[in-house]
């Protein structure tokens, strides 16, 4: 099994770390393109989102309603970044257990293989990247490489998941020559504009 998907899920954490740091002391409270969340918030439920399937992966938790909810529980430290970062590296260190890639895990959409979980995180961590730079006015550099895997993963997986369980919006129009990351965002709802 080739170690591709999670290498690229560690390129995608750590340009999202580094979007994390570049969030100025004034944006923690800025809106994001995810209604109802802050910057804080968009943040906190990433952190979430790791130390859940870091559970999951070690046999250690299970998917309980709201677990992914922002407002259950803050954990972001005064350092919102290194917070990120050591969820980040404890999910990469779950994904780098001998045989998880094979083996299949209940997570938030359903019942996958970790082959795809590593997707599932990495599509999570490209959208939430590109609305954490949308929100605080940055420039994700997301590798286009990386980008093109995971958009054709999602293309090829995203009819799969019940309505009632996707995690994200209906499609959005956005023009072909489009960067892949501006792709990815409207495949999985967000409005892009061809200015950006």
């Amino acid at each position: 099994m080739t170690a591709v998907p999670v290498e690229d899920l560690r390129a995608v954490l750590g340009t999202v770390a580094d979007l994390i740091d570049g969030v100025g002391p004034g944006e923690w409270n800025n809106p994001t393109p995810c209604p109802e969340w802050e910057v804080r918030d968009l943040v906190n439920h990433m952190v979430l989102g790791h130390r859940l399937f870091t559970g999951i992966l070690r046999g250690e938790a299970t998917v309980a309603p709201g677990a992914l909810d922002p407002a259950a529980a803050d954990l972001l430290s005064d350092d919102p970044a290194a917070s990120y970062r050591a969820a980040a590296e404890g999910l990469l260190l779950a994904f780098g257990q001998p045989g998880v890639l094979e083996q299949d895990f209940h997570v938030p959409v359903g019942r996958v293989p970790g082959f795809a979980a590593v997707h599932l995180r990495a599509v999570e961590e490209l959208a939430h990247g590109w609305d954490l730079a949308q929100a605080t006015d940055q420039q994700p550099r997301f590798p286009d490489a990386v980008v093109e895997r995971q958009l054709e993963f999602t293309r090829d997986k995203l009819a799969d998941v019940p309505p009632d369980q996707s995690p994200f919006a209906p499609p959005q129009p956005v023009p072909e020559h489009s960067p892949p990351l501006d792709r990815l965002a409207a495949l999985l709802g967000r409005a892009t504009r061809p200015d950006r």
